[in-house]
């Protein structure tokens, strides 16, 4: 059997002659050797798909998997107990809610869209601009506890939602199931809730879409003749696509067992230019807001671009509604807003990012584009019993 490298250049072959390529994403496959001291874990990866990194305190297990993805659906989980992790993170949308900005379970509005959760377990950052959460697990804790805004709003210690998820008939056993080589009376915790959750998020692996299948499995059908296309425009030099939506996940880079480092990329794409520095709103300034340096205001990641046709609306506050009007943006090398409080012009923002130049594009390669970006779409993801609500068929 081929390997996946001789696979993807036997594709590209068929096409996309002329291509550089390292433009492609690079197929993960010859780094699959797992180190003696990986995970017995059945992870029931996609072909070609690497191991994810696990933290060496966080072992996973199919009983914690199972408790993170009751958690994840669990309303209790909220100060209100009308919201749960899967109210802003839903299956059927590639786990984000077709909200242009996050709603809270107080109702309160958010800065920011949500992203996707898809193969967030390749992440080398997580939310749209925070290089300080360098795993899940750290991660977890910002969505329950957050006071600004309110995600979950889970109050003070914890102490009130560990006494509601005692009162349940099966968590006290399936925490002690989860973590077994604690005392069974101590497990139910914070600290456990939050490695329950990372481990279920970690097995949300998308990678079935046609593409994958072209790539993966020679299946040269996999993709209509106007996917193909969109494929090289994706691919190409002029268009520039790929460099920052980059790798296996189309997103930048990612980590995994065999390349657990990875340097962090944020972009400025552009979508804004307010007043005479360059600015963001106030609301959005991405990852200035951590690191104060004026080079960074605007800058945020390059989400995944799996799934894309299931995410609308686009751009970390949801500012764009179509992909038809994301590749006008792109073209444009930057946004321009006409009038209101974000009116500029955003290819002249002095802080936006050298690889957004603008291209030309017709309205012929436009549909074959966002053909292609729909050929990321995996329905098997999308329905996919493990990731469900256990809650719908098994109730409490």
């Amino acid at each position: 059997m081929r390997s996946a490298a001789a696979r993807l250049a036997a594709a590209v072959g068929l096409l996309l002659t002329g291509v550089i390529a390292c433009a492609m994403p690079r197929s993960p496959a010859v780094e699959l050797a797992a180190p003696a001291n990986a995970s017995s874990y059945d992870w029931q990866l996609p072909p070609g798909f690497p191991q994810p990194s696990v933290p060496a305190d966080n072992p996973m297990s199919a009983a914690k998997v199972e408790l993170g993805r009751r958690l994840f659906y669990d309303s209790r989980m909220s100060e209100t107990g009308r919201f749960a992790c899967a109210s802003c993170h839903r299956q059927e949308l590639a786990f984000t809610d077709g909200r242009a900005r996050a709603v809270g379970a107080t109702g309160q509005f958010h800065p920011r869209s949500t992203m996707s959760l898809a193969n967030v377990a390749y992440g080398a950052s997580f939310a749209w601009a925070d290089p300080t959460l360098h795993s899940l697990e750290e991660q977890a804790r910002i969505p329950m506890f957050n006071r600004q805004p309110i995600e979950l709003g889970v109050a003070g210690d914890g102490s009130e939602l560990i006494a509601r998820l005692a009162t349940d008939r099966e968590y006290p056993a399936r925490f002690a199931d989860a973590f077994p080589h604690e005392a069974p009376s101590q497990t139910l915790t914070i600290d456990n809730i939050v490695r329950s959750l990372a481990a279920f998020e970690r097995t949300l692996i998308s990678g079935r879409s046609p593409y994958d299948r072209l790539l993966y499995l020679d299946e040269r059908e996999a993709l209509s003749t106007e996917a193909w296309r969109g494929m090289r425009l994706f691919f190409s030099e002029s268009l520039g696509c790929f460099k920052c939506h980059s790798d296996f996940n189309f997103s930048g880079p990612t980590r995994f067992v065999a390349r657990p480092e990875a340097d962090l990329a944020f972009h400025n794409t552009g979508l804004y230019n307010l007043g005479i520095n360059g600015l963001y709103p106030v609301d959005n300034p991405g990852l200035f807001e951590h690191t104060h340096e004026p080079d960074d205001n605007g800058r945020f990641r390059a989400p995944t671009l799996r799934n894309i046709a299931l995410t609308a609306p686009y751009m970390h506050d949801g500012s764009i509604a179509t992909l038809s009007e994301v590749i006008d943006h792109y073209a444009a090398g930057g946004r321009t807003v006409i009038s209101g409080p974000y009116a500029g012009i955003g290819s002249d923002n002095p802080h936006k990012s050298s690889l957004i130049t603008g291209f030309s594009i017709t309205a012929q390669q436009k549909r074959e584009l966002i053909a292609f970006l729909d050929s990321l779409t995996d329905e098997a993801f999308i329905t996919d019993p493990r990731f469900s609500n256990p809650f719908a068929t098994d109730p409490r």
